[in-house]
């Protein structure tokens, strides 16, 4: 599809959205054109008798109504506030260069340049219209002198309407500043990961299709089709709303059921509208960069992988502990360097670096990064808007320690704290007294299974090196669940549910007013980054942890970051990529022998009392 009839596509369906409103504005009118014809016929004396007169005032009263509940679907229509996107605002006093890239390339487009840039904790990037008059009442409101420590949390709604006129109050392509209003043109939401580890021509490559939106989000049709269609689907969420009194509920229930039964009217032609606007876009961006797009497009796929694995492997285990990393997105090209060193598809990718990267475009790029990192760790995790008690940022270089070492050693407490509570005896050889302190020797020996470790036998256990590729059987699996192992993971289980129970409650959102906060901090996290942990997943972690505890207490071993996998442990300065396998091994199948030998090998010395939190 060219960019002509893409174009035009789009027009036709937004052209098709707007007939939608207008037959709904024409039944709602209908009643009182029909009471005002028979009103005229009974002043000229054209329809006399009781049978007129009664219809005559049913039917004014029934347009009445019908006028009195199109106002008020109107009403909440225009004044319900669509949602935003939580983003980082960047005025163009913080960022200069960014912003004449993204003007120059809206002038090579010959399309209107976006009126604000904002960053997003994502893979992603696009344009987000905030013209809807909501968004400029806020901003007004924040004018006229909010006390400090008022509005909604960091991240929120006010914070994303910052990117409707910047903090600056200038717009992209210069001019006065105007603070009074909204701006017409879209605000240009870009991945914070893509700054951090693309190049400046490849951020610019990217950036081109997205930029080139903003020509058919001008055309008056399109706009108009917009906002209907976000009026509505804003309309929706503020009737399903809860904590409305009786007559709220009732009349808002009225006004929800319309908006869906446009909405769904809407949707098709809504769709198709979108995609003619995106097929006209990636046409005009043909022009602009078109062989730097192409491996652009390879580096956005290798963002995406990288930033996936940072979140879950490195981020996930911080903020479960109440601390989130504040250099996210310089984690990212450390993870993907790393990535580009192991995986031989991507051998090129690491001689990109000597390139000036996209974040040299920002003047504090730290300062945008924290921002960006916190964003993260609320959206994907729930943690609070702020740094406060319980809730502090770490630097990379104090992960290690702050994050890895308390983590291994909260996991080994919890694990004995639930083999006390089962009544297993700390010491290994029953005729001796109980050691002074946990020790790595109770826990192999309570998992033990004795017969299972004699029907494999010397005989038939494979080597060492080929325990990584050894898989329990479906009904070794079962017994193992039914066994020491399975009432072991269900008492982990149990205690880390209490442990979440206990937690102290976020706090409430601050916002002046329900709409001025961006989501419900009970639906927090948006974009949860990984399912419930099985009991056997919790078992395994918490054993792997009391063996990097008892390898670092006895074996001199310490804890380290590994930028793909996460808290990893270090022998002789070398990763133990080994120590999984073995463990699963001794959880699953109840055998021991794999990990004493490997124990035996580093100089772990499990009888040894360990330190714990």
């Amino acid at each position: 599809m060219g960019e002509e009839a893409g174009a035009q596509a789009a027009r036709s369906r937004a052209l098709a959205v707007l007939r939608i409103r207008g037959r709904a504005l024409a039944v709602a009118l209908l009643p009182a054109a029909v009471a005002v014809v028979l009103l005229a016929a009974a002043a000229t004396g054209r329809v006399e008798g009781t049978v007129w007169a009664a219809a005559r005032w049913a039917v004014t009263v029934l347009a009445v109504l019908a006028l009195a509940a199109a106002a008020v679907v109107a009403l909440v229509v225009a004044r319900a506030r669509p949602a935003l996107s939580p983003t980082v605002p960047i005025s163009e006093a913080a960022a200069p260069d960014l912003y004449r890239l993204v003007r120059d390339l809206a002038d090579r487009l010959d399309v209107p340049a976006p009126s604000a840039i904002a960053l997003t904790p994502d893979c992603d990037s696009w344009l987000e219209d905030r013209t809807h008059p909501a968004h400029g009442a806020c901003a007004r409101r924040r004018e006229a002198g909010a006390p400090q420590g008022e509005g909604p949390p960091a991240g929120g709604a006010d914070d994303a309407d910052d990117a409707d006129d910047t903090d600056s109050g200038t717009r992209i392509g210069g001019g006065r500043p105007v603070r009074s209003r909204a701006p017409a043109a879209p605000v240009l939401v870009i991945g914070s990961p893509f700054l951090w580890w693309m190049r400046v021509g490849e951020l610019r490559a990217v950036l081109a299709p997205v930029v080139a939106g903003t020509g058919p989000s001008a055309h008056p049709d399109i706009a108009a089709a917009r906002r209907f269609v976000r009026g509505l689907d804003a309309a929706v969420a503020v009737a399903s709303a809860p904590g409305r009194g009786p007559l709220a509920r009732t009349v808002l229930g009225g006004v929800g059921w319309v908006a869906r039964l446009l909405l769904r009217g809407c949707r098709m032609h809504a769709a198709e509208m979108e995609r003619g606007v995106a097929a006209a876009a990636a046409e005009r961006a043909q022009t602009v960069d078109y062989g730097a797009r192409i491996v652009a497009q390879e580096q956005v796929g290798l963002a995406y992988a990288g930033w996936d694995r940072l979140l879950t492997r490195v981020a996930l285990p911080a903020w479960r502990m109440g601390r989130w990393p504040s250099r996210l997105d310089a984690g990212v090209v450390s993870a993907l360097t790393e990535l580009s060193r192991r995986d031989r598809l991507a051998e090129g990718f690491a001689s990109r670096l000597g390139e000036r990267p996209a974040c040299d475009l920002l003047e504090e790029p730290g300062t945008v990064d924290e921002a960006a990192s916190l964003l993260a760790a609320r959206l994907f995790h729930g943690g609070p808007a702020e740094s406060g008690p319980g809730w502090a940022p770490v630097a990379w270089q104090e992960y290690p320690d702050e994050i890895v070492d308390r983590k291994w050693r909260m996991d080994a407490a919890r694990l004995h704290r639930v083999l006390d509570a089962l009544g297993v005896s700390r010491s290994c050889d029953p005729e001796a007294p109980d050691p002074e302190g946990p020790t790595l020797g109770r826990v192999i020996d309570h998992l033990t299974d004795p017969e299972r470790a004699a029907r494999r036998g010397p005989g038939t256990r494979e080597a060492d090196d080929h325990y990584a590729d050894a898989a329990p059987a479906d009904e070794d699996r079962e017994d193992s669940d039914e066994g020491r192992s399975g009432q072991l993971a269900a008492g982990l289980s149990a205690e880390l549910a209490r442990e979440e129970a206990a937690a102290p409650a976020r706090p409430a959102p601050t916002g002046q007013s329900p709409d001025d906060a961006l989501w419900d901090d009970g639906a927090l996290p948006l974009f949860p980054l990984q399912p419930p942990r099985s009991g056997r997943e919790l078992l395994a972690d918490h054993v792997s942890a009391m063996v990097c505890c008892a390898a670092m207490d006895t074996a001199g071993a310490t804890p380290g970051l590994d930028w793909l996998d996460g808290p990893s442990l270090l022998l002789g300065g070398e990763r133990a990529a080994d120590l999984t396998p073995r463990v699963l091994t001794l959880v699953e199948d109840g055998d021991p022998e794999p990990l004493r030998a490997w124990l035996t090998t580093q100089g772990v010395r499990p009888e040894k009392p360990l330190r714990l939190v």
